[in-house]
């Protein structure tokens, strides 16, 4: 593949990238959840399935303890998320997800759901099934780290 070819696919695979977070987001909002940015997005999914410590949110959104703090007081302030004792260590904190957080993220996953079927109508199921396959194989894996 040629550089120019490179950068032409990296530039589409960044542009899905956007256009996915914005739908994404932009289908949260409009399912009630206000006040929130693609990084909340980010941060509930490392908060979804047991919770994380800031410094793991931190780890996992590629920021500073202090931002991940900042961003779990935000989440925390809009009822998203609550501070619990960490079962295994007692100095530390564990954030997770309130039932609203968990609407939001259910809500989250039904707008992807509409942006994949948009996808789906323009390439049939099996083009889009296959896509998926073959980003799986190329993804690397661990967090999500939002485009700032």
């Amino acid at each position: 593949m040629q550089n120019s070819e490179a950068m032409g696919l990296s530039a589409a695979l960044l542009a899905v990238a956007g256009e996915l977070t914005q739908r994404i987001n932009e289908g949260v909002v409009a399912r009630g959840f206000e006040g929130l940015r693609p990084a909340h997005g980010f941060a509930f999914a490392r908060l979804a399935p047991d919770g994380a410590t800031v410094t793991d949110l931190a780890a996992h959104l590629g920021v500073t303890k202090q931002a991940a703090s900042q961003l779990v007081d935000e989440i925390v302030r809009k009822g998203y998320a609550e501070r619990r004792p960490h079962p295994e260590d007692a100095r530390a904190r564990l954030v997770v997800l309130t039932e609203r957080g968990w609407a939001c993220t259910r809500a989250a996953e039904e707008a992807a759901a509409d942006a994949v079927r948009a996808w789906v109508a323009l390439l049939g199921e099996r083009e889009v099934r296959a896509l998926r396959d073959q980003l799986v194989r190329i993804a690397p894996y661990g967090p999500l780290k939002p485009a700032w």
